[in-house]
């Protein structure tokens, strides 16, 4: 199969990877380690301008959603320049919402019209504590709403517990309190969660894809400059074959994680076909077309729920492994230097590791591909 991003969809990638650039980001994320939100919510600013806060909402609700596609390009450039604060949870949440709003809950539509066009515009950042993603509830400390599952009843949490030490100091991890106000509850809860679990793990697919390309071009960059026996190190054969493996990793798992964006299509409020003899599979948005073809024919979208639940375990695991791979090989090759916090290289560094197990390990995700 192959994935191809449209020209609008190109386009808008480049356009947030541009202002993301200029946005600051590493002295945001050792900010927000601290505790300290004010440059991190600047950026969450910026993101909600260029219009990515409002591709998971859905158009009833002030978004142009749901547009897993975009959300994908946009969640990678994110993860290039180690954006920090709850990216997938607010993305899981605000599907979780409409979701539940669609299933005729008074008080799960009125959450939604209270919090989805805030949301879209980035007055609010909210996260999401759920059982795939477990007990806790990231950067609830920021969050303006935290939204708890528990088993079949959605909680509006009247808070959170002490922040808890996480791999990556940016990732701050909290359990909501128990009680708040009850939004949802039912059978509904239970398949609105999941869905919405299956979107927090493309997000943090894509965000995992964005890490470890950042990863293999500061290291790329970094081994023309080191020098050993009067040479770069980069032109040694085995540095090239370790800086090769680690980006082939990540180029094989950036078309299962579009692919899994095509899938998500055909779940609630998205459309997805198959058609042609090649088997063209179309994600169709306001923003654009991404199209998966290839001369086996099959289309990876079409098909129920539970093979969304797959393409997106399949991507996770694959961007998730390809993310954990770039950063080892960064971390050899940059030496002591890789070490050390004051470095940026660190910030990224402890990303890839601690997205590759958020929403869904690696055994996890593969016993999803694997179930029948």
């Amino acid at each position: 199969m192959r994935f191809m991003l449209d020209q609008a969809q190109t386009d808008f990638g480049r356009t947030v990877d541009r202002m993301l650039g200029g946005a600051g980001t590493p002295h945001a994320v050792r900010a927000w380690a601290r505790g300290e939100h004010a440059a991190g919510r600047a950026v969450w600013g910026r993101l909600a301008d260029a219009g990515v806060m409002s591709l998971a909402v859905p158009e009833a609700y002030e978004g142009v959603g749901p547009l897993p596609v975009e959300l994908g390009v946009a969640y990678v450039a994110a993860g290039r320049h180690a954006v920090p604060g709850p990216l997938a949870e607010t993305a899981a949440a605000t599907v979780l919402l409409a979701a539940l709003a669609e299933s005729g809950t008074a008080r799960s539509g009125q959450a939604a019209k209270d919090w989805l066009p805030r949301i879209a515009d980035g007055r609010a950042l909210v996260t999401l504590a759920a059982a795939d993603g477990g007990p806790y509830a990231l950067d609830a400390d920021a969050a303006d709403a935290v939204f708890a599952v528990a088993g079949e009843e959605l909680w509006l949490a009247p808070g959170h517990g002490p922040v808890q030490p996480s791999f990556d100091p940016a990732r701050r991890l909290a359990r909501p309190l128990p009680g708040g106000e009850l939004l949802a509850r039912g059978p509904a809860v239970a398949a609105a969660a999941a869905h919405a679990a299956d979107w927090a793990a493309f997000a943090t697919a894509a965000l995992s894809l964005g890490t470890g390309l950042a990863l293999v071009e500061r290291t790329a960059a970094y081994v023309t400059q080191r020098t050993q026996f009067g040479r770069p190190i980069g032109s040694f054969q085995a540095v090239k074959h370790r800086l090769a493996d680690a980006l082939i990793g990540l180029e094989f798992a950036r078309p299962l994680l579009y692919g899994a964006a095509v899938a998500l299509t055909s779940g609630p409020g998205g459309d997805a076909h198959a058609s042609g003899p090649a088997g063209t599979a179309h994600a169709s948005g306001p923003a654009g077309t991404a199209h998966a073809s290839g001369p086996g024919g099959g289309a990876l979208a079409s098909g129920p729920e539970g093979g969304a639940r797959a393409a997106v375990a399949a991507a996770k695991v694959a961007t998730g492994e390809a993310a954990y791979t770039a950063a080892r090989t960064a971390l050899q090759l940059h030496g002591a230097l890789g070490y050390t916090d004051e470095y940026d290289l660190s910030l990224w560094i402890r990303k890839a590791r601690a997205l590759r197990s958020a929403w869904g390990s690696p055994s996890v995700c593969r016993a999803r591909v694997l179930a029948p």
